[in-house]
This record gives structure tokens, sequence and C-alpha cells, in this order.
């Protein structure tokens, strides 16, 4: 063997048959193993032993591309089936993208995102709402992210109008979220499609009333669905709503408690409106509905006919007539029975009858306030109780509440007959009268900040002009009263609680001292001000003059 020791430098190096190594038979140095054998020819090993450039693995023969493109339908086939579409839309989404990407799809973070835009896009285009936050939930990235790309595609694709990319349903967000409810998938259908008709006819006059202008539409889905749910009486809770409509909680509550209060407002036509409040409207919510549908029904600014006609003969409007039918339909349900309810309708029925007729006077010419009324009515009940308890019944009377009868009492109270349990325009949706003409809470609450901070600029003032002139200038250039009294008018001011000053009184007083003018301090743009009255002092550098 040819070789040298690199111990003792002796050419005695010799090969170990047992362990293949190479050692120095003079020193006993083991060698490094060299084991590499130079392969001239060609390869004697067996097939798929050796990888082939420019293949995806051992034994294909696709190529990096093709595996690619490969992937990214896979891809798009879970993502498509995960949103329950149609095999039909998983050709449109892929026919998108390849047009996107030019027929080379991608891989990586971004590609999914493309997907849901996609996804998103194909939905709205066919009329059928699918949230973003939903499709951002699946996709597992940021709502804001997802927004950004589908700008990106709608800008790349021309999809501007209104068209070829309709605006995001509502009524069909809410129907979605009432099949995908699991607290409702025990009820029958019945009651399931009772829901729905409410529930549509509810979200429509939220529109009516503007609580979906300029909001996210999810939080009033999640609003309106609660309150058709406890209505139905059906346990459901905001929070437990929230998640599945990929709301937020706080928001959720906060489009509950506008609905309740537009409620309150269209309650106010009811005898007892006066005492329905946030917390109590649920409970008189039968009334008010069933108020609101057989308004929506007729027309704006036009009268029944019933009521018109009695008015033309001069015979006032017949309470009596319309107690005792209220009575007939009770009594037709099976919910009358004996109650106390029943007895005080049929009598108060007896005695409008007989003195509405016959002094020839409407409702409203009586003048009878609603307290009397209820007055009236309670202390009817109070007798009709006693009598019924000292003729031997054997229990006392079951009073239910004076503002209204339970759910159990009135379960025919909605009939479903208005055309806003259907899904109709905006046009139309707006041209309906229920009862109430809001404006966008939006504005109001514009308009309240707006007075706020016009309070505020005239309390600022006030402050200044109290430092300015100590002893009461403005009183004495008034010429009410003497100096003197100004003094103790000053001590008595000083005596008064002052109230909290913050941070926007203190910039409010900074700006009226560089003469703001106060039309462009109530507008609330106090960044833009500072830096135009306050740090820079309003006056332009001066720009130097170069002469030749």
């Amino acid at each position: 063997m040819s070789g040298c020791c690199k111990r003792c430098r002796s050419n005695s190096i010799v090969h170990d048959d047992t362990s293949a190594n190479l050692f120095c038979s003079s020193c006993g140095l083991v060698s490094e193993f060299d084991g590499y054998d130079a392969q001239i020819g060609g390869l004697n090993g067996p097939e798929g032993t050796f990888v082939r450039v420019g293949t995806s693995g051992t034994g294909t023969q696709y190529s990096y591309k093709e595996t690619k493109i490969y992937n990214a339908q896979n891809l798009i086939d879970d993502i498509v089936y995960k949103f329950a579409l149609s095999p039909s839309k998983s050709s449109d989404i892929k026919t998108m993208i390849a047009q996107i990407t030019e027929n080379e799809f991608g891989q990586g973070h971004w590609f999914p995102i493309l997907i849901g835009a996609c996804a998103y896009i194909v939905m709205r285009k066919d009329n059928k709402s699918l949230p973003i936050a939903e499709v951002a939930s699946v996709v597992g990235c940021d709502i804001y992210e997802l927004g950004r790309m589908f700008v990106r595609v709608v800008d790349f694709l021309g999809l501007k109008g209104s068209e070829e990319f309709p605006e995001f349903d509502i009524v069909v967000a809410f129907e979605r979220a009432l099949r995908n409810c699991g607290k409702f998938s025990g009820l029958g259908r019945d009651v399931v499609e009772r829901m729905r008709k409410q529930g549509v006819f509810l979200i429509q006059c939220a529109v009516q009333w503007f609580l979906t202008t300029g909001r996210k539409p999810l939080p009033v889905v999640a609003a309106v669905l609660v309150l058709v749910a406890e209505l139905n009486e059906v346990d459901l809770r905001i929070e437990d709503v929230a998640p599945e409509v990929h709301a937020a909680v706080s928001t959720c509550k906060s489009r509950y408690k506008e609905l309740l209060e537009s409620l309150v407002k269209v309650a106010q036509v009811l005898p007892w409106g006066k005492d329905v409040t946030v917390k109590n409207v649920v409970r008189n919510a039968p009334f008010v509905i069933q108020y609101m549908e057989r308004k929506s029904m007729g027309k704006r600014g036009e009268k029944r006919k019933g009521v018109e006609e009695e008015e033309e003969k001069g015979g006032g409007i017949d309470l009596g007539d319309a107690v005792t039918e209220s009575l007939r339909k009770n009594v037709e349900h099976g919910t009358s029975g004996n109650s106390v309810e029943n007895d005080s309708l049929y009598f108060m029925a007896e005695e409008n009858r007989g003195f509405v007729r016959s002094g020839g006077e409407s409702f409203d010419q009586m003048k009878i306030s609603h307290e009397c009324l209820s007055l009236m009515y309670t202390e009817f009940l109070n007798e009709m109780g006693h009598e019924k308890f000292m003729e031997g019944s054997g229990e006392v009377p079951h009073r239910k509440g004076m503002r209204g009868f339970e759910f159990l009492a009135c379960r025919d109270w909605w009939e479903g007959k208005s055309e806003l349990s259907k899904k109709l325009l905006l046009k139309q949706i707006l041209e309906k009268d229920v009862g109430l003409d809001a404006l966008p809470p939006s504005f109001v609450n514009g308009c309240k900040v707006y007075k706020r901070r016009k309070e505020k600029i005239n309390a600022a003032k006030l402050r200044i002009n109290r430092i300015k002139h100590p002893l009461g200038t403005d009183l004495v250039e008034s010429g009410d009263i003497g100096l003197s009294e100004c003094v103790n008018a000053g001590k008595k001011r000083k005596r008064k609680r002052v109230k909290d000053i913050d941070w926007e009184d203190f910039i409010i007083e900074a700006l009226l001292l560089h003469e703001v003018k106060e039309e462009e301090i109530e507008k609330g743009h106090y960044n833009t001000l500072l830096d135009l009255h306050v740090f820079n002092g309003g006056i332009l550098p001066e720009v130097p003059v170069w002469k030749a």
C-alpha cells in the first residue's frame, strides 16, 4: 500500500481487511477513512437512488411550476369547501385567480388572502352576502389586510360599478345567520319561519330608521336576532350571537340599545306609551310591532277608511266596537277564559258604545288624558277582582301586567301581512310608514357634539373674560348693578362649585386667545388649528428675494 504515515513519516502503511482501515505498521497510527470511488463510466446503482435535476422528487416527472399550480388548486378547493360554496363558484374563483396571476397562481402567506378576496367578490357578484369578517376568520388573516387585498383585486378587474358589484344585502345576512344559529335547531319550521319574517320586518325598519347607515351591518343583524328570539321565548344572548356573526359584543349591545330606543319612540302612540322605557319595551314589543305592521300596510299621510267614514258621519270613533272586536279575537283563540281583563274589556265596550255614539263626539274631543283612563281602568279591575273574590271563587284573581299582556296571551299578535316582511328595495322601504321618522344616529350624535363644543366655547370665553376683568365688567357694562354689587357678585361666584376642566377646554382657550374663529373651533379639527394658529403663529415664513 502506498502512502506515508503522518507521525513517523515511514512508508509502512498496511490495509486491515477486518475494519477496512489503513494503519501504520511501525507506529500503529490509524489513517483517516478515504472511501471515495470515482465513477468514470455510467451509474451502476438502482434506479431512483439519485435525484435528477429539474424534478420535484424521486420517481416523478412534474416540474416545479406544475407542482405549485397543483398545490394552489388544492388550497382553493379547501377554502371554498369551508365557505360551503358550489363547484361552479370554485371554478369562478380559479378563473379569477388565474387572470390576476397570469396562470402562475402562487404560494406563501399572500395567496390564501387572495383566495379569500376572490371568494368574497364572487359571492357579492352573485348577490349572496358573505361577511368579510367571516372570510378573514376562515383564511386566518387580519380583516384590514383582507380589505386591502380586496381593493387591489377590485381595481385590477375594474369592478367598481353597482351593476357589476352590488352592495351588501343585510336581509340575506340575517337569513343566513338565522339558519346557522345552533339555538334554533330544535325549533319547528313554523316557528323559524315566523322568526324569519319578524326579523326581516325589523331589519328593514332599522334600515328606514338609518340604524345601518355608515355602520357595519353584522351588529344590527345580531341585535335583531336577539330581539326576535326574545319575542318568541327563546333563550339567546348577545354574547352567544356575536361570535357566530363575527361581530364585536360591545357594538352589538350598542345596536340593540338603539333598536330598543327606536321602539320606545314608536310606543308613544299607545295609551300607556309614556310609561314604556328601554327596560320594559320588550314586554310591550308585541303591541308596538303590531301597530308598526298595520301602519306600514297603508300609505304615508293616509288615514284609515273606517276613521274617515266615522268622521264624515259626525259620529266619532266607536271605541266600543274596537274593544269588542279585540275581545272576540281573544275568545276565538281560547285566551280569554273568565279573566278579569276580558270582563273589564266587555264593560268598557258597553259603556263606550252608548256614550260615544249618543254624544256624537270623537275620542279626541272627549279630552280625557291617558293617565285618567289608566286610573279608571285600574280602579275597575280592583273592583272586579274584589267582587270575584267575594263571590267565593276560591282564589285571588291574577292580574297580568297593567301595561300590556304577556306573550302567552298574545300568540296571535303577529300577522305577517305587511310587505316589510318580504325583501324590498331601499326605495320601497323608505316609502313605508312604520310610525317613526327618525334621523340617522350619527347625524344626531354629531349635532350633540356640535352643541357641546359650542357650550365649551362659551364657557371658555367666560373664563377668559373673568381673568381679564376680575371685577365683573360684563355686569357693569350692562348697567344693571353697581360696582359694589359686582364685587359681591364676584364673591358669590367663587362659592359656586367649579366644573371639571379637561384637555379640550384648554385647547379651546388657547385657540380663542389666538383669535381663531368660533365656527372653525366648532368643527373640532383641533390638531390642524393648533398647527396653523398656535405653533406657527399663523404667520408664513418669509421667502428671501434674490436680486440680480
